[in-house]
């Protein structure tokens, strides 16, 4: 993506974050219950979707790895899993402060869905250190895209098996957004969208940065006088940059 494009889609998505965040603190109804607190709903539920989305986008662009030997399907999916596990961290947090607020405790270990999205998480916590535990970078990249593969295909099996568990505690979110007030439906779309353009911004800018660290250590090879006549379509690109 050109730096215009990229520009134009960094200030589409400020904007898009900003308006979304406007609505849910001025325009959507106080809760009944909760106050004020309750509007970190419009921030904590559409990052653990979008972050979930992107574990899942993450294992397709491992399917395409391991299918094409590409490496710029290595890459995505590495940066992908990326931006997702930094999300991850503020699902967390903004979870742990909405139910210390709510529930009176940081955290409810017999809710299905919070454990269930402590478990996917820590999966992929262990994929960075487990990648760049392996030296051999076309070993690296094979067998990290084998992992964001299986644990791709755990996310939504795991949700299957929440939604057939009993809550006790935390709401259905799909199940309660038909029913949300107008005001209170329009802010949680507006955010959901805004946090969907901030994951892709995220995304775009790693891929951009990654590529230009790439291209600047092969010119620093060349112009070393280094062998750099030596890429195959099956090398992973240095993600460790």
């Amino acid at each position: 993506m050109s730096g215009t494009r990229l520009r134009s889609l960094s200030l589409l998505t400020v904007v898009t974050l900003v308006g979304g965040f406007a609505l849910a603190a001025y325009v959507a109804p106080m809760d009944a219950d909760q106050g004020f607190l309750q509007k970190i709903f419009y921030l904590h539920v559409p990052m653990a979707i979008v972050a979930l989305c992107g574990f899942i986008f993450g294992g397709i662009c491992a399917v395409q790895h391991l299918r094409t030997s590409e490496a710029k399907w290595d890459l995505r999916s590495y940066v992908a899993i990326h931006i997702s596990v930094i999300l991850g961290v503020g699902v967390l947090l903004t979870g742990a402060i909405w139910a210390k607020a709510s529930w009176g405790h940081w955290w409810v270990w017999d809710e299905p869905t919070l454990v269930s999205f402590l478990i996917i998480f820590l999966l992929y916590a262990t994929y960075t250190p487990l990648r760049f535990s392996i030296e051999d970078r076309e070993r690296q990249s094979r067998y990290a895209s084998v992992f964001a593969v299986t644990a791709g295909a755990f996310v939504p099996l795991n949700f299957i098996a929440v939604r057939a568990a009993t809550s006790l505690v935390h709401p259905r979110t799909f199940d309660s957004a038909g029913n949300l007030p107008g005001a209170m439906r329009t802010a949680f779309i507006v955010c959901f969208i805004g946090m969907a353009l901030l994951y892709v911004t995220l995304f775009q800018y790693e891929i951009a940065h990654k590529q230009t660290t790439a291209r600047l250590k092969s010119l620093k090879r060349r112009l070393g006088g280094e062998d750099v006549l030596r890429p195959r379509r099956s090398a992973a690109p240095e993600l460790g940059a």
